[in-house]
């Protein structure tokens, strides 16, 4: 049985944490991204969706190949 492959999302920290409430910020570490412009590439399941939802004013995702 072949295993589907995962798909990958490319996240990008697009504006800053300044005035963020501290929950806002901890997501956004979480998930990686340090400073402006800072880019990870992480796997989608549920956890890291939730977060991206959490931060999507902050965030620019990208569908990997």
């Amino acid at each position: 049985m072949a295993k589907a492959k995962a798909k990958k999302l490319k996240i990008t920290l697009v504006r800053s944490t300044i005035s963020q409430k501290p929950p806002v910020v901890a997501t956004v570490k979480s998930l990686g991204l340090r400073k402006i412009n800072s880019s990870v590439e992480i796997a989608a399941n549920p956890a890291v969706l939730g977060k991206i939802a959490a931060v999507s004013h902050l965030v620019t995702v990208e569908e990997m190949k």
